[in-house]
């Protein structure tokens, strides 16, 4: 009776995993989409050209491409904490 139990159990996880996975790649997708939506609205625009042929604007531009990199990079790390601390050894 208990290992009827625990297969059945192991049965639903694998199909937990299963929908994970294909969430995963459906949201990946639709990321993939948008920003090739976005780029080519802003290409058509000339939006980032104008910007990068001023003086101050490829610095901004530098600037703006390095913040979004580090809150990627911050948001990431605060998806990926779990809240448990590793047990310190004395």
């Amino acid at each position: 009776m208990t290992n009827e139990l625990l297969e059945g159990s192991r049965r639903r996880r694998a199909f937990a995993d299963v929908a994970l996975l294909v969430t995963t790649v459906a949201l990946m997708l639709s990321l993939a989409v948008a920003a090739t939506a976005v780029s080519i609205g802003m290409a058509r625009a000339e939006t980032l050209g104008g910007i990068a042929e001023s003086d101050g604007g490829r610095f901004a531009l530098a600037v703006l491409l390095a913040l979004v990199i580090a809150g990627m990079g911050g948001l990431t790390a605060l998806m990926t904490d779990d809240g448990e601390r590793p047990l310190r050894r004395d």
